[in-house]
């Protein structure tokens, strides 16, 4: 499962979806790994670029993150 997603805090987001603190799709799926992100300037252009991902297909999310990250490790460490 692919979750997308924006947030003003990445590192307390990750880790309210890691605890199943948040209900949803990423307690109930089990998504519980950070395998891209993409900061930006604003909220605006985070939502445009969320709303976007959102139609692309799965082949083109999954080479989106493979281009950066293709061993899928779980990014949260680095970030803490």
């Amino acid at each position: 499962m692919l979750y997308i997603g924006v947030t003003s805090d990445l590192i307390a987001r990750i880790w309210q979806h890691k605890n199943n603190v948040v209900e949803g799709f990423t307690k109930k799926y089990g998504v519980h790994f950070l395998v891209w992100y993409e900061p930006h300037e604003n909220m605006e252009s985070a939502i445009l670029r969320e709303k976007a991902l959102k139609k692309w297909q799965r082949a083109w999310k999954l080479r989106l993150i493979e281009e950066s990250n293709p061993e899928w490790k779980d990014l949260y460490e680095q970030l803490v």
